[in-house]
C-alpha cells in the first residue's frame, strides 16, 4: 500500500519506518529542508515511562492560578480571545479529577513502556547511536509537599508496571553525586532505573537517512497546501516545492503527524482534534567542569525541568507558555532556567556559551495523544503527544503502522478508530 505521512518531526520519521518495515510504500512530506527541524530539535532529551502524571491533575488549577503572573511559571496560561484556547482550557480543568488523572497514567505508563520497548529493539536492529545514555531517570524534590504528594502517582506507575523507587535526599546524591551542590534542598526522590535519555534530533535524522537508503522518499522544502477529500475518503495532499512548482501527491493512506500543526489540517476535513501548542522551552550548555556536571538524567519537579546529558553538552528544557503559535524566543524564561541551573549546580556553570531555543508541542488537556484511525476513513493519526513526543515516538509508530496494516496493536492503550476497549475516549469527532 502507498502511505504518505505528514510532518518528519520524531513522530512522523518514526511512522515511516514501522510503515516501511510493514512492507508498504512510504512518501513524507515537510516544510523544513532536513528532519526533526522544529518541535524534535532541541527538546529534553528524556525517554522518560516515569513522567506519567498529566499536568492535569488535582492540584493543578490552585497551581495555575498561583502562576498566572509569574513570568518564570512552569505553566504559564497567556489569556487570549482565542475559542480553541478556551476549549483546551475547560477540557483540561475537566481532567483534573482525580478518577481522569488515574486513568490518563495507567495509559501514558502502558504507551511509554511499550514504546521505550520498541526504541531499545530498534537500536539493536539498526545500531544508530545519538548520545544515548541508559542509566535511568532520578526526580528529584525540593518540596516536601510535592514529595509526599508524588507518593500515590509512584504507587500507581508501579502497579502498572513502571519500576520506579521512591529514595531519600541521600540516596539520590548517591546516584548523581552532582547533586550534592543542593543537598540541603533536596528533601527525596524517584529512581526509574530503566528510563533512559538521548539527543532526538540526531536520532531522528540518523533513522531518517536509514530509512531514505530503505527506499522511503523524503520531499523535503515541501509545503502542504491542503488536502483533498470525496466523501469519506482522502484522495490527495495538495503540495508546493521550493520553487513552488504546485502539484498533487497521491496514496492509499495517510498519516497525520504535524503536531501543533495537525489542528488545523485536520478541521479542513471536518475533523476536531483538541490539539493547543504548549511552547517549551531548553538551555544547552557546554560541559566545562565535567566532576561537577550531572551524567544520570534528572527532573526537577519545583521547576518542571528535565536535565539530560548528550556528549559534551548539558541541555535542560522544561515550562510551557500557552500562547498560541507565537514561536518568539522570550529570553526572560530562558534566563529563569540558566538561574535555576546555576541555584542547583554552582560549581557546573557560570552559563557562558548558553544555546537558547523554544520549540511548539502539541499538548491535549489529558497528555494522551491522537492514535490510530480518524473519521475520514483513509486518514490515521499520530499526533497531539504534548511533552512525550520522543518518549512515545517508536511505540506509538509501530502501533500505528500496525493500525494501517489491519492489525491489532500489541498495547493496551485506547486507539481511536478500534474495537472496545482498545478506543479513547476522547478521540477525535466531527468538527462543529
Amino acid at each position: 500500500m502507498k502511505v504518505i505521512v505528514l510532518g518528519a518531526g520524531v513522530t512522523g520519521v518514526t511512522t515511516a519506518w514501522y510503515l516501511h518495515e510493514a512492507g508498504h510504500e512510504v512518501t513524507v512530506i515537510d516544510r523544513q529542508p532536513a528532519a526533526a527541524m522544529e518541535t524534535s530539535f532541541a527538546n529534553g532529551g528524556q525517554v522518560s515511562v516515569s513522567h506519567a502524571e498529566p499536568w492535569a491533575n488535582p492540584g493543578a488549577p490552585f497551581k495555575v492560578l498561583k502562576w498566572l503572573m509569574r513570568e518564570d511559571a512552569p505553566l504559564l496560561f497567556r489569556l487570549r480571545a482565542d475559542p480553541a484556547q478556551w476549549r483546551w482550557g475547560l477540557q483540561f480543568l475537566r481532567e483534573c479529577t482525580p478518577a481522569r488523572t488515574r486513568h490518563n497514567i495507567r495509559q501514558i505508563v502502558s504507551l511509554g513502556l511499550y514504546s521505550r520497548g520498541q526504541l531499545q529493539s530498534l537500536r539493536q536492529r539498526t545500531g544508530l547511536q545519538y548520545d544515548q545514555l541508559t542509566q535511568g531517570i532520578l526526580h528529584f524534590y525540593t518540596s516536601q509537599r510535592e514529595f509526599d504528594d508524588a507518593q500515590a502517582p509512584a504507587r500507581l506507575m508501579r502497579e502498572q508496571g513502571c519500576e520506579l523507587d521512591m529514595k531519600t535526599a541521600d540516596e539520590c546524591v548517591a546516584i548523581e553525586p552532582a547533586l550534592a551542590q543542593c543537598r540541603a534542598k533536596i528533601v527525596g526522590g524517584s529512581m526509574t532505573p530503566s528510563d533512559e535519555s538521548g539527543d532526538a534530533h540526531r536520532f531522528t535524522q540518523g533513522l531518517a537517512g536509514l530509512a531514505q537508503q530503505q527506499g522511503v522518499r523524503f520531499l523535503y522544502d515541501t509545503r502542504i497546501l491542503g488536502v483533498q477529500r470525496e466523501g469519506q475518503v482522502v484522495t490527495g495532499v495538495q503540495v508546493a516545492d521550493a520553487q513552488g512548482v504546485v502539484r498533487i501527491e497521491r496514496a492509499d493512506a495517510y498519516v497525520l503527524c504535524l503536531g501543533s500543526f495537525s489542528r488545523g489540517l485536520a478541521r479542513d476535513l471536518g475533523i476536531s482534534l483538541n490539539i493547543y501548542p504548549a511552547k517549551g522551552y531548553s538551555v544547552t550548555l557546554p560541559v566545562t567542569a565535567p566532576e561537577q556536571s550531572y551524567s544520570v538524567s534528572l527532573t526537577d519537579d519545583e521547576y518542571k525541568l528535565v536535565f539530560s546529558r548528550l556528549g559534551d553538552r548539558l541541555r535542560i528544557a522544561g515550562t510551557a507558555e500557552l500562547n498560541g503559535y507565537n514561536t518568539d524566543l522570550n529570553l526572560l524564561r530562558c534566563e529563569a532556567i540558566v538561574r535555576r541551573v546555576r541555584e542547583l549546580f554552582p560549581n557546573m556553570t557560570d552559563g557562558q556559551g548558553a544555546q537558547y531555543w523554544t520549540g511548539l508541542r502539541p499538548a491535549t488537556p489529558s497528555n494522551l495523544p491522537y492514535i490510530g484511525r480518524s473519521v475520514v476513513s483513509n486518514l490515521f493519526l499520530n499526533t497531539g503527544h504534548g511533552t512525550l513526543g520522543w518518549t512515545h515516538s517508536c511505540g506509538s509508530a509501530a502501533a500505528v503502522a500496525d493500525i494501517v496494516s489491519g492489525r491489532v496493536p500489541q498495547v493496551d492503550y485506547g486507539f481511536m478508530g478500534q474495537p472496545a476497549p482498545q478506543r479513547w475516549w476522547g478521540g477525535a469527532v466531527a468538527a462543529t
